[in-house]
């Protein structure tokens, strides 16, 4: 999967680093932002609800976050097929910026409230919506399609190392002060922008014209639909992740299972992202090329095992409960690495340029509905059956979800290595190589 060594390495595109800067802040941003919201939500209606009604207020944020998401998906990958991808990041990054600088003034003034939080989670579920597609179709019209393959592998490790350490740095954040942590969030978004800003001009597919934009939109379902290679790698990590949402319950096991407050529960959101970068770190040097689908569907087994032993934290003496609890999350956010590490490669280097708006549209709604949705999941079933059992339970669907896939759909078992069928896969950038 790596370029042959006449091939320039992608870091030496001026673009592409600043596209990889800006992603990794916003990552960061946005997953320290969505730890606080629920952090947030939570204790305030801990004043007033008791546990079972305040674990359905983490539900309700992540609905918050996933239904604009869900109706704006058809309309978000046709306008990153159709306008500036540039362009669409920078108004969305504004939106996330301002988003958080509020919450962050109104935590320091005092006048938070749960509507406040809620809407600032619908503003930025729309951003979202928007940013994904034009971010992930964004990054192969970088580099020459003769780096394409270690561009996808380094931006994934970029994305997949945001997403699991952002939680961490909102949890430390929101300990040393609850309005700082917003603050930072915003101070992420605003770097991100910037970055957006030094990149150049890049070629992107000519519109089509030639239809209608609805038969358009459609068009990207049509070819998920018809890629089963595609399919099963997105479908497997939506149905996995929303079964197995241990994160999403976090608040709720730091503040009254294990009783370890803000900063512990900053210990517990880091957990995930020691093992990611962990596993990102050995990718840098030992990238993945061959069996992946078969390791991608381990990886998801793990993570359900890894799931299953937080949540039997319940059960540990308490002198050993954070450490043991701790140690699964590092496992669980190393096994999640390799899946969207594969994930990812898989559904870029397989889709043609002028679908990948559409395409991306279409990930980001099933990492969206495996997140946000799962955390209303969660959250609604911990209110339902109480948060062990959700966790555990979550963890064995995972599981068994990941032995079903692997049965009805052999072409991820049989996916050996990333290499794509002939199908176009990037214009080449017009950027020399410093």
């Amino acid at each position: 999967m790596t370029a042959s060594s006449s091939s320039p390495h992608p870091l030496r595109f001026g673009n592409f680093r600043a596209y990889l800067a800006g992603r990794l802040a916003a990552v960061l941003a946005q997953y320290s932002m969505m730890i606080v919201l629920g952090w947030q939500a939570y204790n305030i209606a801990r004043e007033t609800m008791t546990t079972a009604g305040a674990s359905a207020q983490l539900g309700l944020i992540g609905l918050a976050q996933f239904v604009p998401l869900f109706f704006l998906t058809p309309v978000t990958g046709w306008v990153a097929d159709h306008y500036d991808r540039r362009f669409i990041t920078r108004i969305t990054l504004t939106m996330l910026t301002a988003a958080s600088g509020l919450l962050a003034f109104a935590t320091f003034e005092g006048w938070v409230s749960l509507p406040l939080v809620f809407a600032v989670a619908v503003v930025v579920g729309i951003a979202r919506a928007f940013n994904g597609p034009a971010y992930g179709a964004l990054a192969p019209n970088l580099v020459p399609a003769t780096v394409l393959p270690n561009a996808i592998a380094i931006s994934s490790v970029f994305w997949q190392t945001g997403m699991i350490a952002g939680p961490a740095l909102g949890g430390y954040a929101y300990a040393a002060a609850p309005w700082g942590a917003y603050a930072m969030a915003s101070g992420l978004f605003g770097i991100a922008l910037v970055a957006m800003l030094f990149i150049g001009r890049v070629p992107q597919p000519p519109r089509d014209t030639t239809r209608h934009p609805l038969r358009q939109m459609i068009d990207g379902f049509t070819y998920v639909k018809g890629n089963r290679l595609v399919l099963a790698t997105i479908t497997l990590d939506l149905f996995a992740v929303l079964l197995a949402g241990a994160t999403a319950l976090l608040p709720v096991y730091a503040r009254d299972i294990l009783h370890v407050g803000s900063r512990g529960l900053g210990h517990l959101a880091a957990a995930p992202g020691i093992g990611a970068g962990a596993t990102a770190l050995w990718f840098s040097f030992r990238p993945m090329k061959t069996q992946v689908g078969i390791k991608m569907l381990g990886a998801v087994i793990l993570f359900g095992l890894a799931t299953i032993a937080f949540g039997c934290t319940a059960f540990l003496p308490r002198s050993v409960a954070v450490e043991f609890g701790i140690a699964s999350l590092v496992v669980l956010g190393s096994a999640d690495m390799v899946s969207v590490f594969v994930r990812q490669s898989l559904v870029q280097l397989h889709t043609p340029d002028a679908m990948r708006g559409r395409v991306s549209s279409l990930s980001q709604l099933t990492i969206s509905a495996s997140n946000e949705l799962g955390e209303a999941e969660s959250g609604f079933l911990a209110a339902l059956v109480g948060p062990v059992a959700a966790v555990i339970g979550g963890g064995i669907g995972a599981i068994l979800i990941t032995i079903f896939w692997a049965r009805l759909f052999p072409e991820l078992r049989l996916a050996h290595s990333f290499d794509p069928p002939d199908i176009g896969r990037a214009h080449p950038s017009q950027e020399k190589p410093l």
